[in-house]
């Protein structure tokens, strides 16, 4: 990765290991087909066919973005190379995950987005990646209606992920010092509150009844009672709703 981030998939599968489940680190780019494709052959051999959920939050644009520059200015290959990281993954990664589902008839796709509206996020390139996101779960949702598989999209709100916490010289213990800096980072939110909400679709019954739409964790907070890990309950939504950004509504 050109993002040279510290956190690995090993320690990301001890930590699901370390919650209750089993945690299985595979090694795969999702802009290569042919390793996305021998994934999921791994996982229909390992797994006896059986894939319930597949949650495509695939990004790497962190540093590919001008904010506040025309398209025109913007670096077209960083441009381009975005829609290939945070869309044409997710497109590969879907092709070869879906026919697990459909064959049983049953399964739910989550696409991780930014944002719950179709609006402008002050650059082209990465509003597109965004905005394709929820259209992919809205588009795969009515193909894979007949086969009782679900597709919906969730989106996180100010989060509190490592790469952020690093960006404004914090750690999770004192994140609250960050807000001198950035003061809408007081109501930012751990990635366990978005976790607990796609835990909460993949528990729901009726998830079927949310396909082909698009949620903030704090709705999924809203609708399905539980908190952040540290307590409190961020709502992304009324907060940017008052302050008047875009595309939370």
């Amino acid at each position: 990765s050109d993002i040279n981030r510290p956190e690995t998939i090993q320690e990301t599968a001890e930590m699901v290991t370390a919650a209750g489940g089993t945690g299985i680190p595979v090694r795969v780019d999702h802009t290569v087909e042919e390793e996305v494709k021998l994934l999921f052959e791994r996982v229909k051999a390992e797994q006896n066919g059986v894939l319930d959920i597949l949650v495509n939050d695939i990004w790497g644009g962190e540093k590919l973005f001008e904010w506040n520059t025309p398209f025109w200015e913007h670096s077209l290959s960083n441009g381009l190379l975005m829609q290939d990281r945070g869309v044409r993954t997710h497109m590969i990664t879907s092709y070869y995950a879906a026919p697990l589902m459909a064959a049983r008839k049953q399964g739910l796709i989550i696409e991780v987005t930014d944002g719950i509206g179709y609006g402008y996020r002050v650059n082209l390139y990465y509003s597109l990646a965004k905005i394709s996101a929820i259209h992919l779960a809205a588009a795969m949702a009515e193909e894979l209606r007949p086969y009782q598989v679900t597709a919906l999209a969730v989106t996180p709100g100010f989060l509190r992920s490592e790469q952020m916490l690093e960006h404004f010289g914090v750690q999770e213990a004192n994140w609250m010092d960050a807000v001198k800096q950035e003061p809408h980072y007081a109501e930012s939110e751990t990635p366990y509150l978005l976790g607990q909400g796609v835990a909460a679709l993949a528990a729901d019954p009726d998830v079927s009844e949310k396909s082909g739409k698009v949620f903030g964790s704090w709705q999924l907070s809203d609708e399905y009672g539980f908190v952040d890990v540290d307590g409190r309950k961020p709502h992304w939504g009324n907060y940017a709703k008052k302050h008047g950004f875009p595309h939370t509504e």
